[in-house]
């Protein structure tokens, strides 16, 4: 393979990890498949509207959180905000824990002061009441299940009609750089007609929306109104936030009548069998980018080999050695084409010597010597570039992948982060403070079968060549690095599957 074009895809790799790691790209996805970045919104497509045409944002002022209650059940802990009689945060207590901050989930009065009227084992209840109307909400919460329910009554206390603006915040997203969950943020709404993905950061809406989601790396809330037509808006509320909810149609609401809203939610993780087992439509929430096709069939292959080894490292190796023999046929081609090129390495040599002041000619006998022998000098650079929609796949895959957090294997005790043996007291550049076993693993298997497989050459080629051979290894290393354990294992798998026919094919006389 030409080293340069390795480098090139190496500096590609790096740059498209450190491009997806620090700016996410807004994408609008519908069922047919097509994308549009938020820019290409500014033209509001049928079916949704501007801002101007729904309701003003109910304006509140900054929380001053006096005190909190907390919800304790056996998966998670629910922190309500029992003034504004929503939801600040969500707890799950897996072996690894995570938080889903809401800040104002399921907040539907923002200027109004709610009181607890009531809580049992699965509901919790809030209650406002002024001279004009009174507003209860009930959130039912049954134990061990994602889906939860709200019922918002609202009922007419005063002497003249009621004009309600129904609105309910699903939540605030905080987009700041500081926010390490920021760049794994989205919001998901389900139409009529298609289900879009948008990025937090900008204002959007649409109307005749069935639910609407939002997600962070692992977990995700989504809420869906019953028999209630709804519009979906994202907003952004400061530089630090935005704001993702619902406005409903305008009531009337006339004296002594009263008027109730009810809605199903989700809380939980972005695991597809759960989300199909309760509702397949929510399940689109769950997306992994450009490669989301590739990252889907790898996830059902993950979860087919994981059924029969019951261990998510075994799996990954299945699945690493399963590619590795669907690409075998190339994988032969690559390096036999490795080892013409090494026969024909003393006849290129020669022509340098003899045309060294004749670049131009000596590229066009060089091109003649290969035709001649019929050997492609990029022909065995094929496998490695199927590898790449693969990779990326995986890796989108691998970190947002709830089924893998706290997944252990052999010494790694987390596959979808870093296998980090044990940590140092400082940090290397680049590298950190932990000591990551796999990646340095890989970078010694690459090196060896650089060294194996490098042809024969002299002077300044032969400097070249020495030169790639360390300073290829090393990059990869520092790539994958801080990747997660799963993917570097995948990769170390099948870089010594390589290796090992490598081995063989030196072998052959």
């Amino acid at each position: 393979m030409e080293k340069r074009l390795v480098l090139a895809i190496a500096l590609s790799l790096l740059v498209l990890l450190t491009w997806s790691a620090l700016i996410p790209k807004p994408q609008v996805i519908d069922n047919k498949g097509i994308t549009a970045t938020n820019s290409q919104l500014q033209a509001v497509p049928r079916g949704t509207s501007s801002f101007s045409q729904l309701p003003e944002l109910t304006q509140s002022t900054p929380d001053i959180v006096k005190e909190t209650v907390k919800f304790t059940q056996d998966g998670r802990e629910i922190i309500f905000n029992p003034a504004k009689a929503d939801i600040l945060e969500v707890v799950f207590k897996d072996k690894l824990g995570h938080s889903l901050a809401l800040k104002q989930g399921f907040r539907s009065d923002g200027n109004l002061l709610f009181k607890q009227q009531s809580i049992t084992k699965d509901s919790i209840t809030f209650i406002y009441e002024d001279k004009d109307k009174r507003i209860i909400k009930k959130f039912t919460i049954p134990n061990n299940s994602y889906v939860i329910g709200l019922e918002i009554q609202v009922q007419n206390l005063s002497a003249t009609p009621l004009l309600l603006k129904p609105q309910l915040v699903l939540g605030r997203l905080d987009v700041s750089a500081k926010n390490p969950q920021s760049r794994y943020q989205d919001i998901f709404l389900g139409g009529k007609e298609k289900t879009m993905h948008l990025a937090a950061g900008k204002d959007f809406t649409s109307q005749d929306v069935k639910f609407i989601g939002l997600r962070d790396q692992y977990f995700c809330a989504i809420v869906e109104p019953a028999d209630i037509a709804a519009s979906a808006y994202v907003k952004k509320i400061n530089p630090q936030e935005s704001e993702v909810g619902l406005f409903e149609n305008e009531v009337n609401l006339k004296l002594d009548n009263q008027i109730g809203h009810s809605y199903r939610i989700y809380l939980g993780p972005q695991d597809l069998k759960i989300l199909n087992s309760i509702k397949p439509e929510w399940s689109a929430i769950i997306y992994f980018g450009t490669f989301d096709i590739i990252a889907q069939v790898l996830l059902q292959l993950l979860g087919f080999f994981y059924s029969l080894v019951h261990n998510w490292g075994w799996a990954i190796i299945i699945l690493s050695i399963t590619v590795y023999l669907l690409l075998f046929p190339l994988s032969i081609k690559q390096m036999r084409s490795m080892k013409e090129m090494q026969a024909l390495q003393p006849k290129i040599e020669a022509l340098r010597k003899e045309l060294k002041d004749n670049p131009q000619r000596l590229n066009k006998e060089i091109m003649e010597l290969y035709k001649e022998h019929k050997v492609n000098p990029l022909g065995g650079c094929l496998p490695l570039l199927l590898q790449m929609p693969i990779f990326f796949a995986l890796y989108q895959a691998l970190i947002r992948s709830t089924p893998l957090r706290g997944a252990q294997f052999l010494w790694i005790k987390d596959l979808s982060s870093p296998d980090k043996l044990f940590v140092l007291k400082n940090s290397i550049p680049l590298l950190g403070n932990q000591v990551n076993i796999l990646p340095i693993l890989m970078a010694i298997g690459m090196f060896v079968q650089q060294k194996i497989s490098m042809v024969k050459a002299t002077g300044e080629a032969a400097q070249q060549q020495k030169m790639m051979s360390i300073i290829m290894p090393i990059m990869f290393g520092v790539i994958f690095y801080q990747m997660p354990s799963g993917l570097v294992l995948y990769w170390f798998v099948n870089s010594a599957l390589m290796l090992g026919y490598q081995f063989r094919i030196n072998a052959q006389k």
